[in-house]
């Protein structure tokens, strides 16, 4: 996936992949879980007075608490990972609104993922060249879905509509490349319809 980084020249991942097997990291909620975080230890200074509870929003915590995500990222390249996720499963504008969190804060809250986690991977980079590590930078399927009715008594209503996953998508998906991400990773998809528009994003966005 060539980003500015490498406007004009192949992503060095295209050459890497075909010489070797890349092992991905593991689950990113389970490691915040063993910290046994609090609310206010998620909300931080920053968002100390924000209505809604944000406990359940880990992807905060690359704003309030990034060594704690830097940390988990460096866990994981120790294990033998060579793909690490951005802690980012969560941060569209759609899939925010449920915290009330404005849109701007996405791509603050993305920006920031990948640098903490490009952090990490320079590190092991700079002392082992001969075996890289790469971003992926994590996108979720937001918690609205495009292709059923969450109302029985309306069948063709919509939570969400394919042009609006589509634009939201956008705001991630641009704040990633822009911040150097290596691989865009939509994963853990529940509605098809969505990963179709989180892939029409990504040809839009290129």
């Amino acid at each position: 996936m060539p980003g500015p980084r490498f406007a004009g020249r192949q992503h060095p991942i295209f050459t890497d992949i075909q010489k070797r097997i890349l092992i991905l990291d593991g689950a990113m909620g389970t490691m915040i879980q063993k910290y046994k975080l609090t609310e206010a230890d998620v909300r931080g200074k920053q968002f100390a007075n924000e209505e809604k509870d944000l406990r359940n929003f880990s992807d905060l915590l690359c704003l309030t608490k990034p060594q704690i995500i830097e940390g988990i990222h460096r866990e994981f390249l120790e294990a033998g990972a060579n793909i690490i996720e951005t802690n980012t499963f969560g941060a569209t504008p759609i899939a925010m609104e449920e915290f009330a969190l404005s849109e701007s804060l996405a791509t603050d809250i993305n920006v920031a993922a990948v640098k903490l986690a490009k952090k990490v991977c320079d590190e092991f980079n700079d002392r082992d060249p001969d075996n890289l590590r790469y971003v992926a930078g994590s996108i979720g399927p937001t918690s609205k879905t495009a292709s059923i009715s969450r109302r029985i008594e309306d069948p063709g209503f919509r939570d969400v509509t394919f042009n609006q996953l589509v634009d939201s998508y956008l705001v991630q998906i641009h704040a990633m490349v822009e911040a150097g991400v290596d691989i865009l990773f939509p994963e853990t998809t529940f509605d098809t319809l969505n990963l179709k528009a989180c892939l029409f994003a990504i040809e839009k966005y290129y």
